[in-house]
């Protein structure tokens, strides 16, 4: 057979992800304050873009600069009452608000009234720097505030120390004698048992210090941490022939103990959640606004769309590149914004029960649902509500928190799992503590109150979402 080369016309699909593209896709699931990063990164690498509102102030302060002291407060009156340029941009949020354009009372605010609590808060200390600071008002020598420091520096979030204490002899070039004694000293400092080795270790501390020199309190700390965990009262307390009664003294004793002396510390600042959209009932309606704040508004610099034709070669290439990457990001922004818009509209069509009711009145409601509502594909929902949050009349929810799997009903009906969770969650907090509801048990009552059918391997996994012990661990023996 002989070979030969031939011409063929082949006609395809093919989708390529363009680099537009793939940046409108990733804004659709940034976060806002990813979002807002992202676009001050943009303006840093741009050099056509900017954001409306600076070219407005470099014009008045070249105007303030040629005009005399006497007529430089008449010119900021009339700026005040001058009108943007970009009309669009200031109806931005009346076209994404179920409602006409609103003032904005807050521009009038004093810059420290709009300040948070939180900006005007010191921040919290560290563990490191509060025994650090402890160490330099005692009476320690140098070798051995050196031995400390290296203490210091080996303790873990919590405050156990994660080195041993050869190893820190060694690297400090003392004694195991004398790095043991900088490590009592250590120990004793606040918060009391720090940079202990051991639960034991660190709750033996304590003890000591706070006087608390019982043989029985000392053998359940030493020997039967674990018997404890596990609640296993009665055979300690026969063990000891103690009674029940004076056993709970000993635990109450215990439980006044910290294991973690560092948590305090170490524990992570508080995040507070900036909603993405607000929902506010209105009469029998609900209104939804997104929320745009600290979003910079972008234009294009004039100078350089007005002076394409004055340059030439890769001047001029490089400056249409950037109007063409600045009129993208513009566009997908609008997009991003339309599109969160008409989800959350739908979210509060298909739940205003929730709305209205609270969150045992949440439905069952799939991605499905809503794309089909405003006729979208599921995978643009799913990138929409990531990591997006909305103020509702019952608290701040993530997008994702209304879409929830259903539970048949005994009248044919369907209910939504977070809606069982918040029942299980409620039957929880109000059952006896001496006699707490098992998970066949609560599975009944949900029966009897919301008519669904569950399981009780359902209830168990539920409950184990919602952090919630079993019921042998949740009894009270006392």
């Amino acid at each position: 057979m002989a070979l030969e080369l031939r011409q063929q016309l082949k006609l395809t699909q093919q989708l390529v992800m363009t680099p537009q593209l793939q940046q409108a896709i990733k804004l659709l699931q940034l976060s806002r304050l990813e979002l807002v990063e992202s676009i001050r990164q943009e303006l840093l690498e741009n050099p056509v873009l900017e954001e409306v509102g600076e070219k407005v102030e470099d014009a008045q302060v070249g105007k303030e600069e040629s005009l005399s002291s006497e007529d430089r407060f008449q010119v900021l009156n009339l700026d005040e009452r001058r009108q943007p340029a970009d009309a669009e941009w200031q109806d931005y949020l009346g076209e994404f608000s179920s409602v006409s354009r609103q003032m904005h009372g807050r521009d009038l605010e004093i810059p420290e009234e709009g300040m948070s609590l939180e900006a005007r808060l010191a921040g919290k200390p560290s563990l490191i720097g509060h025994l650090s600071w402890q160490l330099r008002l005692s009476q320690l020598s140098d070798d051995r505030l050196a031995i400390a420091e290296i203490i210091l520096g080996n303790l873990d979030s919590v405050g156990y120390l994660r080195e041993s204490l050869e190893n820190i002899a060694q690297i400090a070039g003392a004694s195991l004698e004398e790095s043991e004694a900088v490590l009592r000293i250590v120990q004793k400092l606040d918060p009391l048992g720090i940079a202990a080795r051991s639960p034991q270790e660190c709750l033996l501390i304590q003890m000591e210090v706070l006087g608390l020199d019982d043989p029985i309190l000392h053998s359940l700390v030493q020997d039967h941490l674990e018997d404890l965990e596990k609640r296993r009262y009665k055979p300690l307390a026969k063990k000891f022939r103690i009674s029940m009664e004076k056993f709970k003294g000993y635990l109450e004793a215990i439980q006044q103990l910290d294991p973690l002396p560092g948590k305090s510390f170490g524990a992570d600042e508080p995040q507070y959640t900036s909603p993405d959209v607000f929902v506010f009932q209105h009469g029998e309606e609900f209104i939804v606004v997104l929320n745009e704040e600290d979003i910079p508004q972008l234009m294009i610099n004039d100078v350089y769309a007005k002076d394409i034709a004055m340059h030439r070669g890769e001047a001029r290439d490089y400056i249409q590149e950037k109007v063409r990457s600045a009129h993208w990001l513009m566009k997908s922004l609008y997009q991003r914004q339309r599109t969160l818009y008409k989800v959350a509209e739908s979210i509060v069509r298909f739940q205003r029960e929730f709305f209205l009711h609270g969150v045992t009145h949440l439905k069952p409601m799939i991605l499905k649902d809503v794309a089909l509502d405003i006729n979208m594909h599921e995978s643009t929902v799913s990138r929409i509500t990531t990591n997006k949050y909305m103020s509702t009349p019952h608290g701040i929810h993530e997008l994702k928190f209304f879409f929830n799997s259903a539970l048949g009903m005994d009248d044919g009906s369907e209910t939504g799992s977070e809606s069982v969770k918040a029942e299980i969650k409620k039957l929880i907090s109000e059952e006896d503590p001496k006699r707490p509801l098992s998970d066949e048990l609560i599975a009944q009552l949900l029966k009897k109150s919301l008519g669904v059918n569950i399981a009780r391997r359902t209830v168990a996994k539920y409950r184990m979402a919602l952090n919630i012990e079993s019921s042998s661990r949740r009894k009270e023996l006392f």
